[in-house]
């Protein structure tokens, strides 16, 4: 039983984690048609600041390791200056990453800025330890609390959610407030949005640094909790996973995060485990791997929209419009149709319905 209440607070955790990140990316590519590969690089960041800040200098104890912006700073600032890194590795980044390309070029862009940073960390033994990464990083709190490993472990996870829920509230504020539908018009109709004065390189900025904060804070939270950091976990293909996340789910949908987090990383990656062992050694982490990108593919012939497709959006009824300043009777409304407002084929879907809408189906 204390191995099995040890495995679903450690999946409740991963699976907070992970909707941290589902709703980053879904911000800056289902909102904004920004194809960030390089994601699982500002979660990574976000990893080391955070170890650094509360492991010390690398120095007596910890000189078997090296780092840099070795600190000791008390909870929960180390996971502020994880956010605060993950955030500025964005901006950095998103001066030349985001600006007006096409987008199977910026998703190329990505790419490669993650497979260089990887390398960067893996061979750079002064800066980041290497390959060997972090290790011995505290727990927070947890000589404070005075409870017992399994019960620290559930503690850990509610406050894993509740991080998530006060996120969520954010993150659909932001959706739907009138910076959330600019993001959606340069995503959908860059030209048109640009001839009524949004700036698209400004807005994909913005949201890149937002969604680079939320991966580095959930950075933050996954090293504080397994105590350790490698470089070699953070390759570029777990990004994929989040992505498959946000294809099952529903890209542009928030709450689609959530059915799509907890099919792919929890569910997907996780009934594999429990299959009997049979064949060579790492099969089954490669029956993982398979399940995944057949998700992915499936989801893109069958079902595209995802699981909860994004939820459309009506402007006022044109009749009711013109029966307000009195023109009903010289101009005759066209009957609703819908029109789709893809700016090309890499776009996330979207639908407006000519003749009705501003409030969403």
């Amino acid at each position: 039983m204390g191995h099995f209440s040890f495995y679903i607070s450690t999946l409740v955790v991963y699976f907070g984690i992970d909707l941290m990140s589902a709703w980053s990316l879904n911000l800056q590519y289902g909102y904004t048609g920004v194809i960030n590969f390089a994601y699982i690089v500002f979660q990574a960041a976000g990893c080391y600041v955070a170890g650094a800040a509360v492991l010390g200098p690398d120095t007596g104890p910890n000189s078997f390791q090296h780092y840099i912006l070795g600190a000791r700073l008390p909870f929960p600032v180390p996971l502020l200056a994880a956010a605060l890194a993950g955030a500025v590795l964005a901006a950095v980044i998103g001066l030349f990453a985001v600006r007006r390309i096409r987008r199977d070029y910026q998703a190329a862009v990505m790419l490669i800025v993650s497979l260089i940073l990887l390398q960067l960390v893996e061979n750079d033994t002064s800066i980041f330890n290497g390959q060997n990464g972090l290790t011995g990083i505290p727990h927070p709190l947890e000589s404070a609390l005075g409870l017992s490993l399994a019960e620290y472990e559930w503690v850990y996870a509610l406050w894993v959610l509740a991080i998530c829920a006060v996120l969520y509230v954010v993150v659909q504020k932001l959706c739907r407030s009138a910076w959330g539908r600019s993001l959606r018009a340069i995503r959908d109709q860059e030209d048109a949005a640009s001839a009524l004065g949004l700036n698209g390189t400004k807005l994909r900025l913005e949201v890149f640094i937002i969604g680079g904060a939320i991966a580095g804070l959930s950075g933050g939270l996954l090293v504080e909790f397994i105590g350790a950091w490698s470089p070699g976990a953070w390759g570029y293909a777990e990004t994929f996973v989040i992505f498959t996340a946000l294809l099952v789910g529903g890209v542009g949908n928030n709450r689609g995060m959530l059915l799509g987090t907890l099919i792919v990383p929890i569910i997907v990656l996780e009934v594999p485990s429990f299959l009997p062992t049979v064949g060579y050694p790492g099969l089954i982490d490669a029956i993982e791997w398979i399940i995944v990108g057949l998700s992915w593919m499936a989801f893109l012939l069958f079902r595209p929209r995802g699981l909860l497709p994004e939820r459309r959006f009506r402007a006022p009824r044109l009749a009711a419009a013109l029966g307000r300043v009195g023109l009903t009777d010289v101009i005759s409304p066209a009957p609703a149709a819908e029109v789709p407002v893809l700016a090309d084929a890499d776009a996330p879907s979207a639908t407006v319905r000519a003749g009705s809408g501003g409030e969403e189906e």
